[in-house]
């Protein structure tokens, strides 16, 4: 399969992180908040207008902001 964007996933949608192309600061921001290579994430809603994604990874859920879920790339399940 086709990695993709975390921003392009649709609702209701799972996949895999395989890579976070950031800058490290903020790449430690989001491995704290538990972005990791290999993780699942589930995308529950995305807001309106380019707003935020709430997504779900493992029992952790919470928003992130559209362009830095263009930066991550996962592979869909």
């Amino acid at each position: 399969m086709k990695t993709t964007s975390l921003a392009l996933l649709g609702t209701g949608k799972t996949g895999t992180i395989t890579d976070i192309h950031v800058e490290e600061d903020l790449y430690h921001r989001l491995a704290a908040m538990g972005f990791r290579i290999g993780k699942q994430i589930h995308v529950v809603r995305r807001a309106q207008f380019s707003g935020p994604l709430h997504v779900r990874i493992g029992t952790t859920e919470l928003m992130i902001r559209r362009r830095e879920a263009q930066h991550i790339d996962v592979l869909p399940s």
